[in-house]
């Protein structure tokens, strides 16, 4: 065949492949458009989940009306006129194909007015085929309609889904929008019925105070409630936004929005770090619920990746990683058991504050050295005593009289787990706070705390090595010897030496001496994988030599906590509820499983009616 040029009609329907998928994928070009227009409230109006009408009113700047036949042009925009302005992109669009892509599948019509302009004007184009702009009344800003979406091309249509999948796309996206722009207001109808409204702030531009409050009404109170506050900035990066406590776990990930630059993107590296940072306190399955918004220099990430601009490109991939993964790390890490308990005075005067972000212990925090992992707790009983001893139960030790189970409360403030009364079936110990009740499970508790013991035990000592007392032949591909050979440092540093015998074969001389009792060669083929997928953006190996340390490291937490049916006294209850109070994660257990509950007083009376 010849080489021929396409027609603009074929060129504009090939286009619109890359940017149209289905109904949501119009509304998310058309709203960016009004957003990048200034708009403050945009109305969105839809017919058969957007299949029969997608309608979008906007109130920003308007488009002037010589410029309406250049806004369904291909490679027309206003918003880059320079490649210095393509490589710092800060407007949502910046092609110029959504509106010849959208035109060219559908019956189209564009109507704007500007402020200085006396009438608007309006576009009708139809297949592509564009006609003549003709005056119309109309308010400030642009109305955009579609119609009979894919009329034209019909095995497109088809792969469209049924009219409540396609809204929910819709809704979905709208969703994600709501979230990272509480300052527009946005109407939503469907079939002539208003379907759903998010209240904008006219006086505020974005900010994490205004965005907050759309958490409840997008995600559900329950995100709203169990949501811990992120805000970090370093190396010229800046992470803030939401993310779920452990606890709040979805089994899917349909509560995991990431904006960069304002921008709602996929990728992968930010998705890696979040992952790792949960590994160690989620139940396994299970998916973290987040927000999040990345803050970068525009010249530093490339968003001009994806037709749909879904994706962009990091200049510093594995800075950003790093980035993510540290500061979750540390927000996740102060998820102590009592977080969000306050600290009391007294049972009807609750005061004070947990664990500050900086890692600070709080003043109820025991500074003394705390009982090992067997819960022997004679050489703290003093410290204890101190602790739990007020003038009055001084006096009632020196009369003779019985030492009270709790101490009065009247000049001492009881910590965020209250003092232990009680242990139940041998598995659970009960404690009572300031204004209610705490259940731990103790084990679970127990577990958590020499994990975190012997993890910070085993990272202080360092990663030794132990050398193989006959160096150990393993078989790879050539794919896996290339990548041991190129990433020998970093192997090293893991703990492997390994020197490559063959074009399909290498030589194991040393390995992490933690794990040298275990499947070295299946950890080390892991290992290589995950340096062939990741090396260039993510610490990867290092992540599954940590995994694996820390999974071996969990057993042996496992097998060191007190046993269900072990009868403790109070003294040790006690003990271990001011660990579980200053070691990080111990809400939740190696496996992800919450060690603690808490019942307050009046959730309590409402179980027996009191006060009906």
């Amino acid at each position: 065949m010849t080489i021929q040029q396409l027609p603009d009609t074929l060129i504009n329907q090939i286009a619109a492949g890359e940017v149209v998928e289905r109904p949501a994928s119009v509304v998310k070009e058309l709203v960016e458009n009004a957003l990048d227009a200034g708009a403050r409230r945009v109305d969105i109006d839809l017919e058969e989940g957007g299949i029969r009408l997608i309608r979008i009113r906007d109130d920003g700047d308007g488009i002037a009306p010589d410029e309406l036949p250049l806004a369904v042009s291909r490679h027309a925009t206003s918003k880059i006129a320079s490649l210095d302005d393509l490589e710092a992109v800060s407007t949502l669009g910046f092609r110029g194909e959504a509106l010849p892509s959208i035109a060219s599948v559908s019956r189209f019509v564009l109507s704007s007015r500007r402020e200085v302009d006396a009438h608007g004007a309006s576009l009708q184009v139809d297949g592509g085929n564009v006609g003549a702009v003709a005056p119309k009344s109309h308010p400030r800003g642009t109305t955009v309609e579609v119609r009979d979406l894919f009329y034209n091309v019909p095995a497109r249509r088809k792969f469209l889904r049924a009219e409540r999948t396609e809204l929910g796309h819709v809704e979905e996206w709208l969703r994600s929008l709501a979230l990272a722009r509480p300052d527009v207001e946005l109407r939503v109808s469907h079939n002539g019925r208003p379907s759903r409204r998010y209240k904008g702030d006219r006086q505020l531009e974005f900010s994490d105070t205004s965005a907050g409050e759309r958490l409840g009404e997008t995600l559900g109170e329950e995100f709203a409630k169990h949501a811990l506050r992120i805000d970090h900035t370093g190396a010229g990066l800046r992470l803030h936004g939401w993310i779920a406590q452990p606890v709040y776990s979805r089994a899917s990930a349909d509560q995991q929005y990431l904006y960069v630059n304002g921008r709602s993107i996929r990728d992968r590296s930010v998705a890696h770090a979040v992952k790792q940072a949960y590994a160690d306190v989620l139940f396994h399955g299970r998916q973290p619920a987040y927000v999040l918004f990345l803050e970068v220099d525009p010249t530093r990430v490339d968003v001009n990746v994806h037709p749909a601009k879904h994706e962009v490109r990091f200049r510093d991939a594995r800075l950003v990683h790093d980035f993510v993964y540290r500061t979750l790390q540390g927000a996740l890490a102060q998820t102590r058991a009592g977080a969000g308990v306050a600290v009391s005075t007294g049972a009807s005067h609750p005061a004070g504050a947990d664990t500050g972000l900086d890692g600070s212990l709080p003043p109820w925090a025991m500074r003394a050295p705390q009982p090992d992992l067997s819960l022997r707790v004679d050489e703290a009983r003093s410290a204890y005593a101190q602790l739990y001893s007020t003038p009055a139960t001084a006096l009632s030790q020196a009369q003779g009289g019985p030492e009270p189970m709790l101490p009065p409360v009247e000049d001492e403030r009881i910590p965020p787990l209250g003092y232990a009364v009680a242990q139940l079936h041998g598995i659970y110990v009960l404690a009572e706070t300031g204004d209610g009740l705490i259940v731990v499970d103790m084990h679970a508790a127990h577990e958590r705390i020499g994990y975190e013991k012997l993890k910070s035990a085993h990272d202080g000592a360092g990663l030794r090595t132990q050398p193989l007392l006959v160096p150990q032949a393993v078989a790879v591909s050539e794919r896996e010897a290339d990548v041991a050979e190129r990433e020998s440092a970093t192997l090293a540093d893991l703990g492997f030496e390994i020197s490559r015998t063959g074009p399909q074969s290498l030589l194991l001389r040393s390995v992490p001496a933690l794990l040298a009792h275990g499947d070295t060669e299946a950890l080390l083929r892991d290992v290589l994988a995950d340096l062939r997928e990741h090396g260039e953006n993510t610490s990867a190996g290092a992540d599954r030599i940590l995994a694996a340390r820390d999974e071996l490291l969990s057993t042996m937490a496992c097998h060191g906590a007190v046993r269900a049916n072990r009868r403790l006294t109070i003294p040790e209850m006690n003990a271990l509820l001011r660990e579980m109070e200053a070691t990080e994660r111990s809400g939740q257990c190696n496996h992800g499983r919450p060690t603690w509950a808490r019942f307050s007083l009046p959730e309590i009376d409402r179980w027996f009616l009191r006060g009906r």
